[in-house]
C-alpha cells in the first residue's frame, strides 16, 4: 500500500486542532496505561496499523506488560485487566461501534460506577479522538515507520 497524502502538511490547521484535543487528553486524570489500552482497543477494531504500532510502542514505554498487550483484543477472556479497565474497554467498543447498536444502557450501567462524571467526559473524548486519528490514518494510508 502506498500513502495517499500527508495530512499533516495538507491540513496543518486541522492537525493543530487535533493536537489541541490531545493536549487536553494528556491533562486528564485518567491513567496513562488506561489511555493506551483504550487507544489500542479502538485501533484494533478500526484496523489502523499506524495507530496500533504507535500505541503499542507508547504503552511499552509507559510500562505496560507484553502479556496485557497481547490480550487486549480478548480482554473479556483474561484475568489481566481490572474492573475499571474492563469498563473502559467496553465503553470504547460501544462508542467505536456506535452505528451497530448505539450505546446500550447496559454498557452505561457498567462504566458509570468506575469513573467520575468528569472522567467519563475525558474517557469519551479520548475514545472519540483515537477514532478520529484512526480515520485520518486509514483514509490517507499513513504507514507505520
Amino acid at each position: 500500500m502506498q500513502p495517499r497524502l500527508n495530512f499533516y502538511t495538507a491540513g496543518p490547521d486541522v492537525i493543530k486542532a487535533m493536537i489541541g484535543v490531545e493536549n487536553q487528553i494528556n491533562k486528564s486524570a485518567l491513567d496513562i496505561l488506561l489511555k493506551e489500552l483504550v487507544r489500542l482497543r479502538a485501533s484494533q477494531i478500526n484496523g489502523c496499523a499506524f495507530c496500533l504500532d504507535m500505541h503499542v510502542t507508547d504503552a511499552r514505554k509507559a510500562g505496560e506488560s507484553e502479556r496485557r498487550l497481547a490480550t487486549v483484543s480478548a480482554w473479556r477472556e483474561t484475568p489481566f485487566f481490572s474492573e475499571r479497565e474492563r469498563a473502559a474497554l467496553e465503553w470504547t467498543e460501544a462508542l467505536t461501534l456506535v452505528s451497530q447498536q448505539h450505546v446500550p444502557d447496559a454498557v452505561w450501567e457498567a462504566v458509570r460506577p468506575h469513573f467520575t462524571e468528569a472522567e467519563l467526559v475525558e474517557l469519551t473524548l479520548l475514545i472519540t479522538s483515537i477514532n478520529s486519528w484512526n480515520r485520518f490514518a486509514i483514509a490517507f494510508r499513513k504507514m507505520p515507520e
